[in-house]
């Protein structure tokens, strides 16, 4: 009959016997669990919940893209370089920028549902850095968009006072203008490194095909180099969110921790 061999470790006055074979066992279970890489999906299992995640991703941008859209086609069609009488006198355009301005707050709430489930999806995999640098920029794009839409309301409101002295003028002349530089040149910069971040993140994680991440590159370039002087360029930035979104829809998760299937 074999004997079990055993391990003796002497304490404070007794002695724990425990079985080499069950150590050696325990020890390369926990080995094998510390070294297993830490991914999205592991697990069959998670594959429901993580498809689910990457469809609420993909309706929150599609929403937000479509609403953004149609609020900024619609005010800058309404506004095309009008000066304060032309608009106090079309009640038309000024309830078109108002229906753009009602727009906004929904588009905002998309966008931060949008920034959560796609932080969300990334899981474990989030480099720290350049989520960082993505959840900084997305709330600053919508604290800029909600500032902006704010003082154009404010200035709409103005123009439909019945006075029409050289004060009022000014004071809706310096609104376009600061209203102008905050969308045009801060909001569409801090756009535009959302939209670096994201791509460099897609890239790394493998979170959807890579000339979606390439077309967000090459729309940053349009938002940081001619945003501020062209205003339609602006436009990129929700075309870019919708593309990405609809991939996302139509794309399955990739399980990156599951065991591929061994060739017969």
């Amino acid at each position: 009959m074999s004997k079990v061999a055993t391990s003796s470790v002497k304490g404070a006055g007794h002695e724990s016997m425990r079985p080499t074979s069950e150590v050696a066992g325990w020890r390369s279970c926990h080995v094998s669990a510390a070294s297993e890489p830490l991914t999205a999906v592991t697990t069959p299992g998670l594959t429901a919940p993580v498809w689910r995640t990457r469809r609420s991703a993909a309706v929150a941008g599609i929403v937000f893209a479509v609403l953004l859209l149609v609020a900024m086609t619609l005010i800058r069609l309404a506004l095309s370089d009008a000066d304060p009488e032309s608009l106090r006198g079309n009640a038309a355009r000024r309830e078109q920028i108002r229906l753009g301005l009602h727009l906004v707050p929904f588009a905002g709430i998309a966008f931060i549902w949008f920034i959560g489930v796609v932080r969300d999806q990334i899981g474990a995999m989030e480099d720290r850095l350049f989520s960082t640098v993505f959840l900084g920029s997305g709330l600053l794009f919508v604290a800029m968009m909600f500032v902006g839409a704010v003082n154009t309301a404010t200035l709409i409101t103005l123009l439909e006072r019945p006075r029409t002295d050289t004060e009022t003028t000014e004071i809706w002349l310096f609104g376009r203008d600061f209203t102008q530089s905050l969308i045009s040149v801060y909001a569409m910069r801090m756009a535009a490194v959302f939209t670096l971040s994201v791509s460099t993140l897609g890239l790394r994680v493998a979170a959807f095909p890579r000339w979606v991440a390439f077309a967000g590159y090459a729309a940053a370039i349009v938002l940081l180099v001619s945003a501020g002087e062209h205003k339609w360029t602006q436009l990129v930035f929700p075309v870019w969110v919708l593309v990405l979104s609809v991939v996302i829809l139509v794309t399955k998760p990739q399980h990156r921790g599951e065991p591929e299937a061994s060739s017969p």
